[in-house]
């Protein structure tokens, strides 16, 4: 399973890097335009086996948008760029992740990679989650697509996330691991697809 799965990730990322590539040039532009700033942020992430990689985005938030304030974004977070804003309503900030894919880091469809300081919370259950590769999107993203929103909601967001939806997500992507393959990514991706223009 894996090697084809591999060979999916290969094949579609390349497609969709070859496909998307003007639309890349766009968005580069849209938020070079509107502060000056870099385009990309790029985030350790915690991946397979536990090892640490560097994680792609478009930037959407104000530069050093980690020194103020939490790890997590709630709702209208004020650090969300005008151009951040409209890129996380169609995830479209995820897509350069379609090179952490080429380079083995991260597969199309596997369980969204933590931060270290949330994945250091983890028992020793949902430690399995680390023996899969961590991908673009899973079930668990397809269900908590409106995560953002159910956290603003919150009194305690943090302690939301860590204790009930973290949890949960993690869970969801273990029982995807148990009947996993190619076929079910690929629906996965329609779903994910569907859920964005919903």
């Amino acid at each position: 399973m894996r090697k084809s799965k591999r060979i999916f990730d290969i094949l579609f990322s390349l497609f969709g890097l070859a496909f998307l590539l003007p639309l890349f040039f766009f968005i580069g532009l849209l938020i070079k335009l509107e502060d000056g700033r870099q385009i990309f942020f790029i985030q350790k992430r915690i991946g397979y086996q536990g090892k640490p990689f560097l994680m792609w985005k478009f930037r959407t938030m104000v530069v050093d948008a980690e020194k103020r304030g939490n790890l997590i974004t709630v709702g209208k977070d004020p650090r969300i760029t005008k151009i951040g804003h409209f890129l996380r309503k169609y995830k479209l900030d995820e897509l350069p992740q379609l090179f952490n894919v080429l380079k083995g880091e991260m597969s199309l469809v596997g369980p969204r990679p933590e931060v270290e300081k949330y994945v250091k919370l983890y028992n020793i259950q949902q430690k399995q989650v680390l023996e899969l590769v961590p991908g673009i999107t899973d079930p668990a993203s397809i269900k908590y697509f409106d995560e953002n929103e159910i956290l603003s909601q919150a009194d305690d967001p943090e302690k939301v996330y860590v204790e009930k939806i973290m949890p949960e997500k993690i869970k969801l992507n273990l029982e995807y691991a148990k009947e996993a393959s190619c076929w079910k990514d690929f629906l996965i991706i329609i779903k994910t697809i569907f859920k964005i223009f919903d």
